[in-house]
C-alpha cells in the first residue's frame, strides 16, 4: 500500500509549495540501488540503443563499440551517434542581407491593426533565416580495426557484446571480441568541461591493430530539417593540428580541440586526411587512454591542458553523478505488485538521466537535445516548459535557472520584437537559435510560448521564496506580463478580451488568419497574469490595473454540447474527426494548469472522457500529449486513467531501451514497421521525457490544495510508493 504522509505536514506543504517526503519512520530510499537497477544493458547490436554520456551542454553518444564506429548505420536504422555542444553554432554567409522583413506579409489583427509577420518560410529569405544559425557536430570518434584479412570492419565482426551504461557513475563500459580477441572500451564525459575520455584495453592495441579515428564533419545535411545525416565535405572548413591542439574553423565558428593522453598508455597521433587524425598506441602497452576536449575558442577559460590521469576524469564523473542522484528527488516503487510499477520507475530514472545530460546548455535545448538535430537545431520556446519545468519539481533548481537565465539575457531582443508589433513589454519568439531571432513560418503566430517564463519563474520562487529570486526574475516576469496584457484586445461588442486573430493555437491544425480564443491559451493568460500580479505584490508594487481588467474580462473557455473545444472561432472539436488529432489541449486548463474560476470540473470530466474515447490517436499525436492527459486525469481524481494513459504504448509514446522516445511526426503509427530514421522523422524527443517527469511529480506530490496522498497512483493495493524531495505543482 502507499505510505501515508501526515495530514499536518501535507497542509504545510501545499501552503508553501515545498517538497513531498515519505513518512519519517520509513527507511530512506537506497538511491544507488534504485538507480543501478535501471542501468542500460545492451547485449546485441541494437540501432535503437546507443548510449549517451554528457554534462548538460555537451554530450557524446556511443554505439555498441563504445565509440561512434558505425554512425552511418545507427543514423539510417535507429538513433544517431553524434558529439554535440550547445555552444557550437554556425551561420552561412548572407550576401543578400536577408532580414525578417523579407519573409513577412501583413495580417489584420482582431482590433483592426495591420501587422507584418515573417510567415514565408519557403521564400529565399525565409529558407535562409530558418536554416541559420544552426548547431554543428563537433567531432566523431571511430574505432579502427585493421582486420587480418584486410576486409572492412562491420557490425557483424562484434562478437559477444556486453555493454552497460552505469547511471550511478555516468560511465559506459563496452566489452566484446574482435576476431576472438577481447576488447574493453570505457567512455565518460567530464562534468565540468566538454571532454570525452576513452580507455581501450585489448591485446590488439599492443599489436597496433586497434586504434581510433578522430574526424571532423563539415556539418549536417541542411536539406533535411529533422534528424539529418552528417555531412563530410572537404571544402568549406579548416582543420589544423600541432602538438595535441586542433584548431577548427567551420563557417563563422572557430573552436579548438585538445588531445590529452597519459604516461602509462603512450599514444601516437598522425594525420589521416584533411579533417581527420589517427590515434593509436606505440606498441608498448595493451591499453590506449586519452581525452578529447572541445571548446569555443572565443570563450575563456579554456580547457585544462593536462589531466593527471584518465582515472581522474572517471572519478570526477562518478562523483558528480552520485551527488546528482543523492541531491534531488527520488521515487521508489519497490514492493509493488502492479506490472506497471517497474515500468514507471525505470522511465523516471532514465528520463531524469537523459534530461540532465542533454537539457542544461548555454542555449535552451532543441527537441532532440544533444543527440541529433531537429528543426535546424533551433530551440522552440513553447517547449521550454516541457523541456525544463520538471527540473524544479524534482529539486534541480539550478538546471531550470540556467535555462531561464538565457531568457533574461534575451530580454532586449524580446522587447524589440514586442515593439515591432505594437505591444508592450517583451514578446518571446518561438523558433530561435542561440539568440532570440525569430524563424519564418507559422512560428510567429504561436502564442502559448509567451506565458512560460512567468510559470517557470514562479516554480523557482516556490522553491526559494527570497528577495534574491524576485530580483533575479523581476524584469522577466513583469515585462512578459505586460506583453500578455497587450496581446489580448478589447472587443467592445462582447465586452471581453479576445486572443487572435491571427494566431496558431497549440493544436496546430486551424487557420492562423481566423483563429480566435483557444481554450488552453485563454486559461494560461489568466493564470500567469494572476501570478504576475502576485509578483508585483511581493515586490511592494500595486497590482496593475490593466492586467486586472484583462483577468476579469477574458473570453470564457469555449465549449459546445457540454464539453470544452479547442477553439472558440471553430468549435468543431467533437463534430469533425479531422479536428481530433494533434494536441488535445482543451484538457490543459485543468492539468498543466490548476483550473481556477474559468474551469468547470464537470465539463472538463466530460471532455476527458471524450478525448479518451474519440481522439484520433493514429493520425498525429506527440510524446508530451500523453503526460498532459495524465495530469488532467490525476486532477480529476482518476488515477487509474492517469497511469494507463501515461504508460500506454501508443503512437509516439514508445520508449526505447535507452530511455528515448522517438516521434513519427505525421506518419501513421505502424507497430510492425522496422526501426529506422525514415520511419521516425524525429529520432529522439526530449519534451516527451520532460513532460513525463512533470506528470509523475504531479501524480505523486500533488498540487496546491490537494490532500489526497499520491493522487495520481491507483489505490488498489498493488502500489507501494516511497517518495523523497518531490515538489507540488501549482
Amino acid at each position: 500500500m502507499a505510505r501515508a504522509v501526515p495530514r499536518a505536514w501535507r497542509s504545510a506543504a501545499w501552503l508553501t509549495g515545498l517538497t513531498l517526503t515519505a513518512t519519517a519512520a520509513a527507511q530512506p530510499i537506497d538511491r544507488e540501488a534504485l538507480v543501478r537497477r535501471h542501468n542500460v544493458v545492451v547485449r546485441s547490436l541494437d540501432y535503437d540503443s546507443p548510449l549517451t554520456v554528457g554534462n548538460g551542454g555537451f554530450a557524446f553518444t556511443a554505439d555498441i563499440t563504445g565509440l561512434q564506429t558505425f554512425a552511418d548505420l545507427y543514423h539510417r536504422h535507429g538513433v544517431p551517434t553524434e558529439t554535440q555542444a550547445r555552444w557550437a553554432w554556425v551561420s552561412d554567409e548572407n550576401p543578400n542581407n536577408y532580414t525578417l522583413k523579407d519573409a513577412s506579409k501583413p495580417f489584420k489583427q482582431g482590433d483592426g491593426r495591420i501587422v507584418d509577420y515573417p510567415v514565408q518560410q519557403n521564400s529565399p529569405a525565409g529558407d535562409w533565416l530558418r536554416k541559420n544559425p544552426r548547431p554543428i557536430p563537433v567531432g566523431q570518434l571511430q574505432l579502427v580495426w585493421n582486420k587480418p584479412d584486410g576486409s572492412p570492419f562491420t557490425p557483424a565482426d562484434i562478437q559477444e557484446p556486453d555493454q552497460t551504461l552505469d547511471l550511478w557513475t555516468g560511465i559506459i563500459t563496452s566489452k566484446y571480441k574482435l576476431g576472438g580477441v577481447p576488447v574493453a572500451v570505457t567512455t565518460t564525459v567530464d562534468p565540468r568541461f566538454d571532454v570525452v575520455a576513452v580507455r581501450i584495453e585489448s591485446p590488439l592495441v599492443a599489436r597496433r591493430e586497434l586504434g581510433v579515428r578522430l574526424a571532423f564533419p563539415s556539418g549536417h545535411d541542411i536539406n533535411t530539417k529533422n534528424t539529418p545525416a552528417l555531412e563530410w565535405k572537404e571544402e568549406g572548413h579548416e582543420t589544423s593540428h600541432e602538438h595535441g591542439l586542433i584548431r577548427r574553423r567551420v563557417l563563422d565558428l572557430r573552436y579548438e580541440v585538445k588531445l590529452a593522453y597519459f604516461a602509462r598508455a603512450p599514444m601516437e597521433v598522425e594525420r589521416a586526411g584533411p579533417h581527420a587524425l589517427s590515434l593509436h598506441g606505440d606498441g608498448s602497452a595493451a591499453r590506449l587512454e586519452f581525452a578529447v576536449g572541445f571548446y569555443d575558442a572565443a570563450k575563456q577559460p579554456a580547457l585544462p591542458v593536462i589531466y593527471p590521469s584518465w582515472d581522474q576524469i572517471a572519478r570526477e564523473a562518478a562523483t558528480h553523478w552520485a551527488a546528482f542522484w543523492r541531491a534531488h528527488a527520488a521515487v521508489d516503487f519497490s514492493g509493488s505488485t502492479s506490472p506497471l510499477a517497474q515500468k514507471l520507475e525505470k522511465r523516471i530514472v532514465l528520463s531524469r538521466y537523459l534530461t540532465a545530460v542533454q537539457c542544461v546548455g548555454d542555449v535552451p535545448p532543441q527537441e532532440s537535445g544533444l543527440t541529433c538535430n531537429t528543426w535546424y537545431g533551433k530551440h522552440h520556446t513553447e517547449m521550454i516548459w516541457w523541456n525544463t519545468g520538471h527540473f524544479a519539481l524534482w529539486g534541480q533548481d539550478a538546471a531550470l535557472a540556467k535555462n531561464l537565465d538565457w531568457f533574461v539575457s534575451q530580454l532586449p531582443a524580446a522587447r524589440e520584437l514586442a515593439a515591432s508589433r505594437g505591444l508592450k513589454g517583451a514578446r518571446w519568439a518561438k523558433m530561435v537559435g542561440n539568440a532570440m531571432r525569430e524563424s519564418p513560418g507559422g512560428n510567429p503566430m504561436i502564442v502559448w510560448n509567451q506565458p512560460h517564463p512567468i510559470f517557470l519563474a514562479e516554480l523557482l520562487y516556490r522553491a526559494s521564496p527570497t528577495p534574491e529570486t524576485l530580483a533575479r526574475y523581476r524584469e522577466l516576469v513583469l515585462e512578459t506580463a505586460d506583453c500578455l496584457a497587450t496581446m489580448a484586445w478589447w472587443d467592445e461588442g462582447r465586452k471581453q478580451y479576445n486572443l487572435g486573430p491571427p494566431l496558431w493555437i497549440a493544436q496546430e491544425i486551424y487557420d492562423q488568419a481566423t483563429s480566435q480564443n483557444p481554450s488552453y491559451e485563454l486559461a494560461y493568460w489568466r493564470h500567469t497574469l494572476e501570478v504576475a500580479q502576485r509578483w508585483r505584490e511581493r515586490l511592494g508594487l500595486k497590482r496593475d490595473g490593466k492586467w486586472d481588467h484583462v483577468i476579469a474580462h477574458l473570453a470564457p473557455l469555449p465549449q459546445k454540447d457540454g464539453k470544452y473545444v479547442a477553439l472558440g472561432s471553430h468549435p468543431d472539436t467533437w463534430d469533425n474527426i479531422d479536428s481530433r488529432h494533434d494536441h488535445p489541449t482543451m484538457l490543459a486548463p485543468l492539468g498543466i494548469l490548476p483550473g481556477g474560476p474559468m474551469v468547470d470540473r464537470a465539463t472538463m470530466e466530460r471532455t476527458l472522457d471524450a478525448v479518451l474515447a474519440h481522439w484520433d490517436w493514429e493520425t498525429k499525436i506527440w510524446g508530451w500529449d500523453y503526460p498532459m492527459i495524465a495530469m488532467t486525469a490525476a486532477r480529476l481524481a482518476r488515477p487509474e486513467a492517469a497511469v494507463e494513459i501515461l504508460l500506454r504504448d501508443g503512437p509516439n509514446n514508445v520508449y526505447l531501451p535507452n530511455g528515448h522516445c522517438p516521434q513519427r511526426s505525421d506518419t501513421k503509427f505502424d507497430p510492425d514497421a522496422p526501426a529506422g530514421a525514415r520511419k521516425r522523422e524525429i529520432a529522439v524527443y526530449l519534451p516527451a521525457n520532460g513532460s513525463f517527469l512533470s506528470a509523475v511529480a504531479l501524480m505523486i506530490a500533488g498540487w496546491d490544495g490537494c490532500e489526497t496522498e499520491f493522487p495520481g497512483i491507483p489505490k488498489d493495493g498493488s502500489w507501494n510508493v516511497r517518495a523523497e524531495g518531490l515538489r507540488r505543482m501549482p
